[in-house]
């Protein structure tokens, strides 16, 4: 509680409004934030995480995992995975997600600060092979504000939840407003193909 008070405190002293319209969070789910498009962007964001008492998980090589130090990196929330062509991100995230009674993987789509054509989509595809939902992130530079603002239960319809979560960012502004990448999928034909290849964090 005390780490929870102190992020609080350096996020008012940075001029920042900590936003939990998720208060009733359920204890699995995929998490995603947007727009991203700055460095400053990674810490504000941990900031928020503490802030909120949210503890997340993390994707790393399952090297890392290995004796002597493995049992730290799980105590932290690690999760290994093999990111070799012959394993596929999206099925290993899901089997994690299966194999645990809580758990929050957090994801930036957009995968870059630099300004992409489109989203990656394997948040979706982890979510809807885990059966959990999307707690969208947000963080907006204009008015200063950063937290947890909607919540989606995956369709199975990509088309008409990528245009929820289109409509949600919508009013949401980056430090750098040119670098934000295009809130659509990849063009249908290759959508599928890459949602394993492009999943990663």
């Amino acid at each position: 509680m005390i780490g929870q008070r102190l992020a609080r405190g350096v996020l008012r002293l940075m001029g920042w409004t900590l936003v939990d319209d998720v208060p009733e969070r359920p204890p699995k789910f995929v998490t995603i934030g947007a727009p991203h498009t700055t460095n400053w962007d990674l810490p504000i964001a941990i900031l928020m995480f503490v802030g909120l008492g949210m503890k997340r998980n993390w994707v790393g090589k399952h090297t890392l995992f290995r004796p002597p130090l493995g049992w730290l990196m799980r105590a932290l929330g690690g999760v290994p995975l093999d990111r070799s062509k012959r394993h596929n991100f999206v099925d290993q995230v899901v089997a994690a997600f299966d194999g645990a009674e809580e758990m929050v993987i957090a994801l930036a789509p957009e995968g870059t600060r630099s300004h992409t054509s489109h989203w990656k989509t394997g948040f979706y595809y982890i979510a809807v092979g885990a059966n959990v939902p999307i707690v969208l992130a947000f963080i907006d530079y204009p008015t200063k504000r950063i937290g947890l603002g909607s919540i989606l239960y995956p369709t199975g319809d990509l088309d008409a939840d990528i245009q929820f979560i289109r409509d949600f960012y919508a009013d949401k502004r980056g430090k750098r407003p040119e670098n934000e990448g295009e809130i659509r999928a990849r063009p249908p034909r290759e959508n599928q193909a890459a949602s394993g290849a492009e999943a990663g964090p």
